[in-house]
């Protein structure tokens, strides 16, 4: 083997190896066992030994991507490899593992057509009425049905716009090095306040009850849209003059937020679909209920990312409670502790 060669492979991150003239690898790099392109010095991939097969007849330099069965999970694993020639005898395969990007193209390919469909929706709608109240002009009845309708439709569609906008946002925001410590109060004060005109209009209670004074750590813009979407989606689903609680609990480190409501429930098998994007229990109720879909995916990522979950417990047309729990902050010691 060429002087060298062995020293590299060993600080490679990628997936490496050096195969002979009998199809042996003579060398591997710990990522090429890990990810089971090896085994007894034989090449695990068929595609890959067939690949190395060619480069060492022309000597010329080839890059293919191969989808293998996964023996670690039920996915397969997708790969790019490019293949040379190291000497007149040995070849040198460099692999790297794309699954992760794969799939991570996959789903922003998803999400765009999930925001394409949904954004289809309510500006074709907008369309139509804007035709039906220049065609309905000479009757004002008409016209002012439509211009409600126009309107409820316009609204869904700039909700749906603040929450993409919202979901990106979080997603892109930085890992929280330094989370500040928050008042559990008035962010539920403030996430109520922001339900205050839709739950008036259906004469729904809001009561704020549990725990008061307490504080959590992290970030006052995601926690503050997380808690708000909850009590939306609450208030959002509830019949008419029914009551939502919004209720604070701690332990020794966590802090739970709890949002109750006597809505339609979930039934019970759909229970773990509803924090993905765009899923809505019954698609036959939302357009009435103006729901988007992402309001739970968007509590799922700010617990993510708060080191914190989001649980639900809910019963069909018998109501939901939401729990985001949050770290608890701590208080700090004053200096007569510190010094005793």
């Amino acid at each position: 083997m060429p002087a060298g060669v062995a020293t590299v492979l060993s600080v490679l991150r990628s997936s490496a190896l050096v195969v002979n003239e009998n199809d042996e690898v003579v060398k591997a790099s710990a990522p090429a066992y890990a990810l089971g392109l090896v085994r007894d010095h034989e090449l695990c991939v068929d595609e890959l030994a067939e690949l190395v097969q060619t480069v060492r007849r022309d000597g010329q330099i080839r890059e293919a991507d191969f989808v293998v069965p996964s023996g670690r999970a039920t996915a397969p694993i997708h790969l790019t490899a490019r293949v040379a020639p190291l000497s007149s005898r040995l070849v040198l395969a460099l692999v790297e593992d794309r699954t992760s990007e794969r799939r991570v193209e996959a789903l922003r390919r998803d999400f765009v057509a999930n925001v394409s469909h949904e954004l289809k929706t309510p500006v074709g709608a907008i369309k139509l009425l804007a035709e039906a109240v220049h065609e309905a002009s000479h009757d004002p009845e008409a016209v002012e049905r439509f211009a409600g309708r126009m309107r409820m439709e316009s609204t869904r569609l700039s909700r749906l716009v603040q929450q993409i906008i919202e979901l990106s946002r979080i997603q892109g925001d930085d890992p929280l090095d330094e989370p500040l410590p928050l008042k559990v109060d008035e962010l539920i004060d403030y996430a109520i306040d922001q339900s205050t005109i839709d739950a008036q209009a259906k004469e729904i209670e809001v009561v704020h009850n549990g725990e008061h004074d307490l504080e959590i750590l992290g970030s006052g813009d995601q926690v503050a849209v997380a808690i708000g979407n909850l009590v939306a989606n609450a208030v959002t689903y509830s019949p008419e003059r029914s009551k939502v609680v919004v209720s604070a609990k701690s332990s020794a480190m966590m802090v739970d937020i709890t949002v109750t409501d006597q809505g339609i429930g979930i039934p019970a098998h759909e229970v773990n679909r509803i924090f993905e994007r765009f899923y809505r229990v019954d698609p036959a109720r939302h357009r009435s209920t103006g729901g988007t879909g992402l309001g739970l995916s968007i509590v799922k990522h700010v617990a993510a990312a708060h080191g914190g979950e989001v649980r639900v417990w809910s019963v069909q047309d018998q109501g939901s409670s939401f729990t985001l729990t949050l770290p608890r902050s701590q208080p700090q010691p004053t200096q007569q502790e510190e010094t005793s």
